[in-house]
């Protein structure tokens, strides 16, 4: 039933922001529906420092594309392809 709920959950929330056009991510929503019926359930039954260590992953993710995208064109610009 939990992870009904939990899929439930993530579902209607992409189903919502689709229609209203707003860009979601799936991973965020599934992830935090599964941390939501853990916590409905015992709160410390959600490993925290998991937790921890996926939001630190979603902060740094667009920075670091950012970044290699740049680092990228430049090396591409330098090597004579693009203008």
């Amino acid at each position: 039933i939990n992870g009904v709920a939990a899929d439930t959950a993530a579902s209607s929330v992409i189903i919502t922001a689709s229609l209203l056009g707003l860009p979601v991510s799936t991973t965020h929503n599934v992830s935090a529906s599964i941390m939501g019926v853990g916590s409905a359930k015992r709160f410390n039954a959600i490993r925290w420092t998991v937790v921890e260590r996926m939001v630190w992953a979603w902060i740094l993710t667009i920075p670091i594309c950012g970044a290699l995208a740049y680092v990228f064109v430049r090396g591409l610009m330098v090597l004579g392809w693009g203008g």
